[in-house]
Parts: structure tokens; sequence; C-alpha cells
């Protein structure tokens, strides 16, 4: 256990950042569940939409460091590979 001051203080920030980072991530997941069930479900249109989110939430952790740039990116291509082409 920490004695310091700034040590006690360290670790209630990290905890904190912690959580948010948790959130972040857990929210990132919840909407990219529903856009697989709109694929499944063949609601292209609805997916189109979310895709444009998902892709905005993948930019935001990137740019905040909760997920390495190179996995957002990843994670955007795989997605946008899953929607159907509209010829």
């Amino acid at each position: 256990m920490p004695r310091r001051r700034t040590s006690l203080k360290r670790n209630r920030a990290d905890k904190k950042r912690h959580l948010h980072n948790v959130n972040i991530k857990r929210e990132l997941k919840k909407t990219t569940k529903k856009f697989l069930e709109l694929l499944s479900a063949k609601d292209i249109a609805e997916a189109k939409k979310l895709l444009g989110k998902i892709f905005s939430q993948l930019d935001k952790a990137a740019k905040k460091k909760i997920l390495h740039p190179k996995t957002a990116d990843r994670k955007k291509s795989r997605l946008a590979k899953r929607l159907p082409r509209s010829t």
C-alpha cells in the first residue's frame, strides 16, 4: 500500500481513468454487437448509419489512446468488409 500522498492520489486517478476507459470500450462493444445484429437481420440501411457511429467511436478511442490506432483501423476495416456492397 502506498504511503505518500502523491501515490495515493495517483491510485485514485488511475481507478477513475480505468473506469472511464472501460465504459468507452463497453459502449463500443455494444454498438458493434448491434451493428452485427442488424447485418444478420438484413437491415442494411440502419447498419450503414450505425457504421458511421462505430467509426466515430473507434477514432475517438484511438485519439485518446484507449485503443491503439492500428487496432481501431483494423476493426474499422473488418466491419466495413462485412457490409454488403450495393451495386
